[in-house]
C-alpha cells in the first residue's frame, strides 16, 4: 500500500495534469455545439468499430460450426442425389436407399509419387469400410483401402495401381481411367474405340459398371486424345476437376448393395 502511495505522489503533477486536461475537455464539448457534434461522431465511430471488430472475432470462431454444418447438408443432398432415379422425386424412404454418403476431412495428402495415398479423420467407428469410393464437390478422389478405428487410408485416383470405371458424359462409352504417373492434374481414359466421336472439353463421368461409385459423378475433361499403337482405342488425357494439391473436406459413398453383389459374382465365377 505504501508503494502505491509513494508512486501517486512521485507522479502527482502528471496525475494532476491529466485531471485538469481532462476537466478543460469535458468544459469545452459541453460549452460547443460543433465540439458536441465532433465528440458524440467520434464515440459512434469508435463503439461502431468495436462492435464490428467483435463481430468479425465471433464470426472467425465460428467459422469451425459453420463449415461443419455445410459439410452436413451437403452429405445429405448427396445421399439425395445418388438416391435419385431419373423421372422421380428423391427418395426418402431408407429402406429404398441404395447409397450412403459419410462426411470426412484429410490428415494427410500425397501427390507427388506414383503410388499415392490420402488419410482421413474418419475409421471403423464411424462407418467407413474398405472399398468405399471417395469424393469432392468437384469430383471423384479415390477409394478407401485400408481402415482403422479413428482413421483410413484412400488409395488416390493419382496412382498407378487406380482402375476406376469411367465414360464419356451423356453417352454410353466406357473405358478404364488410370493414371500414368507423370502429372498430378491429368489422369488417363483408356479403352474408348476409335468409332467415338469425340472433342476436346467433353466431360468425363463415373460409369456405373462398378459397386463402388454411382453413375455420373464428375471426374475431368478431354484435355487431349490421340489412337494407340494398334490404332483401335483411343489414349485419352482427362485434366482432373480436382485440385489435388489443395484438399481439406471429402465424402464417403457406401453402396448398401455391394456384399450382395459382390458375393453373387463370386458364386458365378466359382461355378
Amino acid at each position: 500500500m505504501q508503494r502505491i502511495i509513494n508512486f501517486i505522489l512521485r507522479n502527482r503533477n502528471a496525475f494532476l495534469y491529466g485531471f485538469l486536461a481532462f476537466i478543460s475537455l469535458v468544459m469545452t464539448i459541453r460549452s460547443h455545439s460543433y465540439h458536441q457534434s465532433k465528440f458524440f461522431n467520434s464515440s459512434k465511430w469508435l463503439s461502431g468499430s468495436i462492435y464490428g471488430t467483435g463481430a468479425d472475432i465471433s464470426s472467425y470462431f465460428g467459422l469451425r460450426e459453420e463449415n461443419n454444418r455445410l459439410l452436413e447438408e451437403n452429405k445429405q443432398l448427396r445421399r439425395l442425389l445418388f438416391n435419385r432415379d431419373d423421372d422421380s422425386l428423391p427418395v426418402l424412404d431408407s429402406t429404398l436407399v441404395n447409397y450412403e454418403v459419410l462426411s470426412a476431412k484429410l490428415v494427410k495428402n500425397s501427390y507427388t509419387s506414383p503410388r499415392n495415398y490420402l488419410t482421413i479423420d474418419k475409421g471403423k467407428l464411424d462407418g467407413v469400410q474398405q472399398d468405399m469410393g471417395v469424393i469432392t464437390t468437384k469430383g471423384i478422389l479415390g477409394i478407401v483401402e485400408n481402415v482403422s478405428k479413428h482413421y483410413s487410408t484412400v488409395q488416390s485416383v493419382l496412382n498407378t495401381k487406380s482402375n476406376i470405371n469411367a465414360k464419356i458424359k451423356n453417352t454410353e462409352y466406357f473405358g478404364s481411367l488410370i493414371w500414368d504417373g507423370s502429372d498430378y492434374t491429368v489422369a488417363q481414359l483408356i479403352d474408348i474405340p476409335r468409332l467415338v466421336p469425340l472433342v476436346v472439353g467433353d466431360t468425363i463421368v463415373t460409369g456405373g459398371m462398378s459397386s463402388i461409385f454411382p453413375e455420373n459423378i464428375p471426374i475431368g475433361i478431354i484435355k487431349k486424345y490421340d489412337l494407340n499403337a494398334s490404332r483401335s482405342f483411343y489414349n485419352i488425357d482427362v485434366e482432373l476437376f480436382n485440385d489435388m494439391a489443395n484438399l481439406k473436406n471429402v465424402y464417403l459413398i457406401e453402396n448398401k448393395d455391394r456384399n450382395e453383389i459382390k458375393t453373387l459374382e463370386a458364386i458365378t465365377t466359382n461355378e
